[in-house]
């Protein structure tokens, strides 16, 4: 059956190939597509296959406590659930808080931005375009030649691939392929010369031992990471600079590590990661029209980084707010998550019921997380083993948001697409010069290498504004400003009886809010809406599809067994379809226990 959306026809006709699960991502995803008898995609199925169910596990619970469970939301974007709880009651409970809480909130989201786009770049899509077995046929000498001719980056000498290569030659022969098995080597759709993927991996390897430098920031302010401390009103770190007095508190000991960290993170961004991406994207020039989906037509931010504490306007936020729709760039539309007809979720599609309209949409602050898991009549397999999802019924544990109705994509891309229609010179710039490197117009954003491009300028933009937060907290400690938290309404004798609030952030993969109600001082209700929920949202009850689904319409696969294509676009989204999976056996124990030295 063929139908026509969003400028988009679908045509459920034709092989139908089954990515499941998707890898190299948070959680599992389950993707079924359609293709023609040219191997062209004409019917995209994307589905979450785990519950997350954390809005049920809240209820009745301190709404001070909420950060600690929905931060186990992810695993990788840790702090950014526990800072958008945070907010939500802060706003429920008019708590305002110091200028220092506010900078470190800053400092920390804007470190989890850097380290997230590094992880996602070159652990889990750059193997989409780099082939490892092929780096072993490169000239060290090239390739340091190569290297050299597009950054100042220090280690790029000849000796230090040709010892690179060697290590890599001993791991590939000794058969254990680690995080390198399974990849599609040697695929036609690997373009990179020798050279160019023997450099790439150096940068993997590179990357894999500097994020965990980056996720330091974390444990100072925090105290750990994964999952460091958030406090409703603030920020649980004392500052104490003369290094007396509570143990613990951050001294000048601790500032300069955070500095030191924050420039080597400025240096690799801007000469590993921005480098790097615009090389490599510079072999898949085909790849600028491919896997555009809804980023040319309905785009969404929240905006994020307050520059002055408590202040949640647009016009305060240094990351941009704003809707387009329809592909009028030069419209941006204020956005008010508070409004009952703009957020919406729908489950016509998704294994929810609402009771007796599942086609109505629920505005978040009224949502309702009841599962009902039933296959369509035309699936294929049983209900323990899909062979094949039927679309045209509930098909995912993802429900369907949309905004005025409108399904969106939201992240980096969509961040930078709004910022550099709204003219702001730090999005702009970036933007024009790598189109200028990359010789190529700005509708080539609209892409899976414009995503993946946005990502990169990113890194560098949340680098640099760490800096910033930097420098204006240690102003603030010379002052003699060192609050970092108020707790004037700590007690929850001092709350009203009934209050509702939203809080909200940019994550790294894009616009996340949570919205809830507290009844006599216990959450009433709670609701999520995370980025992966509005770019992987299956149909609606009009049909529309969502980014993930869309991304993926019209793109040729060179071989359908190898469905590298279907990775590359997906994994240009960073989907993050874990939401609190919790593995265990059917006895309760853990499956598997691993050790790392």
């Amino acid at each position: 059956m063929a139908y026509q959306t969003q400028g988009f026809t679908l045509d459920n006709s034709g092989r139908r190939v089954v990515v499941d699960p998707v890898t190299r991502i948070e959680g599992h995803l389950r993707c079924e597509v359609n293709i023609d008898s040219n191997n062209v995609i004409t019917n995209a199925v994307s589905t979450g296959t785990m519950w997350r169910g954390l809005e049920v596990i809240l209820k009745g619970r301190d709404p001070r406590d909420a950060w600690a469970f929905v931060e186990r939301i992810c695993g990788v974007c840790t702090g950014t659930h526990a800072l958008t709880s945070v907010r939500a009651v802060e706003d429920a409970l008019k708590i305002e808080i110091p200028d220092n809480a506010n900078l470190i909130r800053n400092m920390m989201q804007a470190a989890l931005y850097v380290h997230d786009h590094l992880v996602h770049f070159y652990h889990l899509h750059a193997l989409d375009w780099v082939d490892v077995v092929s780096a072993l046929k490169a000239d060290p000498k090239k390739t340091s030649e190569l290297a050299q001719s597009i950054s100042s980056w220090a280690m790029s000498s000849p000796g230090y691939f040709r010892d690179l290569q060697s290590r890599l030659k001993r791991f590939v022969e000794s058969g254990q392929l680690g995080p390198f098995r399974n990849g599609y080597w040697g695929h036609p759709a690997m373009k990179l010369p020798p050279e160019a993927n023997l450099m790439a991996v150096a940068h993997y390897l590179e990357a894999l031992d500097f994020q965990k430098e980056i996720v330091k920031i974390h444990t100072i302010f925090g105290g750990k990471n994964p999952h460091p401390n958030w406090l409703v009103g603030g920020m649980p770190c004392a500052i104490n600079v003369d290094d007396v007095g509570a143990v613990g508190a951050i001294n000048m000991e601790r500032l300069n590590l955070v500095k030191s960290i924050i420039d080597r993170t400025i240096e690799f961004c801007e000469q590993v990661y921005v480098p790097d991406v615009i090389s490599i994207a510079s072999f898949y020039p085909d790849w600028f029209k491919i896997g555009g989906g809804l980023a040319s037509q309905s785009v969404m931010s929240y905006g994020d980084f307050p520059d002055k504490a408590n202040d949640y306007s647009e016009s305060n936020l240094l990351l941009p707010r704003g809707a387009i729709v329809n592909g009028k760039f030069s419209e941006i539309h204020p956005i008010d998550l508070y409004a009952p007809d703009e957020i919406q979720e729908f489950v016509a599609h998704s294994w929810y019921t609402y009771g007796d309209d599942n086609n109505k949409g629920l505005h978040p602050f009224d949502g309702i997380t009841e599962p009902k898991f039933e296959l369509g009549a035309n699936h294929k397999g049983t209900k323990t083993k899909i062979e094949q999802l039927d679309e045209s019924a509930k098909y995912s544990w993802i429900k369907s948001p949309r905004w005025k109705g409108h399904a969106m994509e939201v992240g980096p891309l969509a961040r930078y697409l709004i910022g550099y229609h709204q003219n702001k010179a730090e999005f702009k710039e970036p933007v024009d010069a790598l189109l200028k490197q990359l010789n190529a117009p700005i509708d080539v954003l609209f892409s899976t290498v414009g995503r993946t491009a946005a990502r990169a300028l990113e890194s560098v933009w949340a680098a640099r504004k760490m800096s910033d937060f930097y420098d204006r907290l240690i102003a603030n400690i010379k002052v003699g400003n060192t609050a970092t938290a108020n707790v004037d309404k700590w007690d929850p004798s001092t709350w009203p009886a009934e209050v509702k609030g939203v809080g909200f952030t940019e994550a790294p993969r894009g616009a996340l809010g949570h919205w809830l109600k507290i009844k006599n001082t216990r959450i009433d209700s709670y609701q999520c809406v995370v980025p992966t929920t509005w770019n992987a949202g299956p149909r609606d009850a009009k049909g529309q599809i969502g980014a993930y689904e869309a991304s993926l319409m019209n793109t040729k696969l060179a071989v359908p067994d190898q469905p590298l294509e279907i990775l590359r676009t997906l994994h240009s989204f960073d989907p993050c379809l874990a939401c609190s999976t919790h593995v265990i056996g059917q006895d309760g124990g853990e499956l598997v226990n691993v050790k790392v030295r």
